[in-house]
């Protein structure tokens, strides 16, 4: 048995974090990786998608002559290019990744799946390691509905879709939310005819109804189908065509494409990785449980990322290693407990949201006040010719502390880490009014949405 001070199991956007805190200190480090280096987001999330979403976007823009002011031409889409761009990218930060790895010392990077043959130990190509401090950092993967017939096709998901070498021409989303959202728009924009099917009377069913009909409204102005309230009864191919039989109210009715695309969610990878060896314990839907420092229910067993179910964003898989670095090393109190939930939709605007939504407001019972401004009336999104969207902001009228924020426009990706701000520092309203912020932006007339606060209960 091959003893290390630490065991990495998996290596998602959590391993840089902490690998940046351990290879300085010496230890013995084991890394452990069963696919390939970077997780989710490097290979077939954040960076391979917004690297097309980029593209897409640009691809729109340069057909929006006419309202600019001139005239473009001849304008036709190189997909190999598009492709070879993404890959690029995305093996660029795989490949840094795994080299920093390798080059150092003190790290030994092991290909293999690996599982728990006991509470501090580690089986991997058929060799027993153990630490006495390890990190379970596996992700999670797509998650395939029960649909008759379904299993039976060629259907895709995210990572499937990114590796087509050509353009679906009718390609077919199974699930309204955030990942099947972002690919409608994208394809749509490169020429696909794009249908979104999805289960819930709204798209994105968490979401405010105000947000999830502005959004629904941008990508049908632009051709994206959508099937509301709609269950999905059987799948069926026949030579390249794939259909699916639906049902909306009383009705069936057969939709049909050649790529159906299935976005429907994803579960954790923790159930082929011996957790039951290591006394680890697992909620109802299969994520990690784990304290506010990411600790398990084994002592020195650390879960985090998209596996403990308390995020499932890169950004909180990254804020998981400090909190538990911190733990480890500072003795610091900080945890996942107090982190204010902020997330993006990368469709186009974009849509930031933090803190609360209206809805979670209201049932908070606290007394909530609300402010919206159209992106319409925003000077510099008309001067940009981007105008779809809104932008609303909720506070507690007895601290006068902001309790959540949407943007839904343009820059709504990156306004909304303002309020995060904002709301971290427990900045109170009347002084964030206060600021001076630069002009001509969008983010200059947040302050002053405030002006426009009415209670809401």
């Amino acid at each position: 048995m091959k003893k290390y001070d630490y065991i990495l199991l998996g290596t998602g956007q959590v391993t840089g974090t902490l690998l940046a805190r351990l290879i300085p200190s010496g230890a013995k480090i084991a890394v452990i990786e069963a696919a390939q280096v970077g997780g989710s987001c490097v290979n077939f999330g954040c960076t391979p998608t917004k690297t097309m979403v980029a593209a897409a976007r640009a691809l729109h823009l340069a057909k929006q002559g006419d309202f600019y002011g001139f005239k473009a031409e001849g304008i036709n889409i190189n997909y190999g290019r598009m492709r070879e761009r993404m890959n690029e990218i995305r093996n660029g930060g795989r490949d840094g990744l795994k080299a920093w790895m390798e080059g150092a010392e003190n790290v030994n990077l092991i290909f293999g799946r690996g599982s728990f043959s006991g509470p501090k130990t580690i089986m991997v190509n058929g060799k027993e390691l153990t630490a006495e401090t390890i990190f379970i950092n596996t992700g999670t993967h797509h998650w395939v509905p029960p649909i008759p017939g379904l299993k039976d096709l060629p259907y895709l998901d995210s990572a499937g879709l990114l590796d087509l070498e050509s353009i679906p021409e009718e390609l077919i989303i199974l699930g309204g939310g955030y990942i099947g959202l972002e690919f409608a728009q994208v394809y749509n924009r490169l020429g696909s005819k794009v249908k979104v099917v999805q289960r819930n009377e709204q798209i994105m069913p968490r979401e405010d109804r105000d947000i999830a009909i502005s959004v629904q409204e941008k990508l049908q102005s632009e051709g994206v189908e959508f099937y509301l309230s709609t269950d999905t009864l059987s799948a069926q191919g026949q030579g390249d065509r794939l259909s699916l039989n639906l049902k909306q109210a009383d009705q069936e009715f057969e939709i049909s494409g050649s790529h159906i695309l299935v976005a429907t969610g994803r579960r954790p990878n923790s159930a082929d990785i011996g957790l039951e060896k290591a006394g680890i314990n697992v909620n109802e839907r299969g994520y990690i449980i784990t304290e506010g420092n990411c600790e398990t229910s084994q002592a020195g067993v650390y879960a985090l990322g998209d596996v403990n179910g308390k995020g499932a964003f890169t950004h909180t898989s990254v804020n998981d290693a400090e909190i538990v670095l911190n733990h480890i090393f500072d003795s610091a109190h900080r945890s996942t407990a107090d982190r204010i939930p902020i997330y993006a939709l990368f469709t186009d605007p974009p849509l930031g949201r933090v803190g609360m939504s209206e809805k979670e407001a209201l049932a908070s019972g606290k007394k909530v006040l609300r402010a919206t401004r159209e992106m319409s009336r925003i000077s510099r999104a008309k001067e940009m010719g981007e105008i779809h969207g809104f932008a609303k902001l909720l506070v507690d009228a007895e601290t006068d502390l902001i309790l959540g924020a949407a943007i839904h426009g343009v820059g709504g990706d990156e306004i909304i880490n303002m309020f995060a701000a904002i709301m971290h520092s427990g900045i109170a309203c009347k002084n964030y009014r206060e600021v001076v912020l630069v002009h001509p932006t969008v983010s200059e007339l947040m302050p002053w949405v405030l002006d426009g606060l009415e209670p809401i209960n």
